[in-house]
């Protein structure tokens, strides 16, 4: 038990000290600002992407989910819920992993509810969990590539985006979802 608390706390240390600028309290505002701003990036990174987004029933996207380990880590994004272009919820994912890792990442991460169904089991949740509660199949689109919406029959669709682009060979597995009051 010791040994876990430690872990966390030197987890905590290294994010306070990797990104002294991050605010785990954003305002409603700042999330928008901010999703208004991975989307554009996410249009300009897949070829397709906005058509993609229009024909989901809602898209989930959390512009900054920060990654930190030194064995234990963790990560934390806030976001937002956007159905029909407006935001009607905003979300807080949250991980943990055990294993080889040390440093911190930041990546963008967006979900797309293919799937009326699908959109309202995750908003009827009180804390929805990837591959517990419903799966996300994780998109792969290479240099180039483009994403079609007709070929796609997963309920649930995800891109990840890291500081290089699109990335690859990522899960999102144990990724806890959380309602925000904003």
């Amino acid at each position: 038990m010791t040994r876990r608390a430690n872990g966390l706390t030197a987890v905590l240390a290294l994010l306070a000290m990797a990104l002294p600028g991050l605010s785990f309290a954003a305002t409603a505002e700042e999330i928008d600002a901010a999703v208004d701003e991975a989307l554009a990036e996410f249009f300009r990174e897949v070829k397709g992407g906005r058509e993609f987004v229009a024909a989901s029933r809602g898209v989930l996207v959390f512009p900054q989910v920060i990654k930190a380990g030194i064995g234990v880590g963790g990560e934390y994004g806030e976001g937002a819920l956007r159905v029909n272009g407006k935001t009607v919820d905003y979300y807080a994912t949250a991980a943990a992993s055990i294993g080889f890792q040390f440093g911190a990442q930041a990546k963008t991460v967006v979900l797309c509810f293919m799937q009326q169904e699908a959109l309202d089991r995750f908003r009827a949740s009180s804390g929805w969990e990837v591959g517990v509660d419903g799966s996300v199949a994780l998109i792969q689109v290479g240099a180039g590539g483009s994403i079609d919406s007709t070929t796609v029959r997963d309920p649930i669709v995800g891109f990840v985006i890291g500081r290089r682009g699109l990335m690859f060979n990522l899960s999102l597995e144990g990724s806890k979802f959380t309602r925000l009051a904003r």
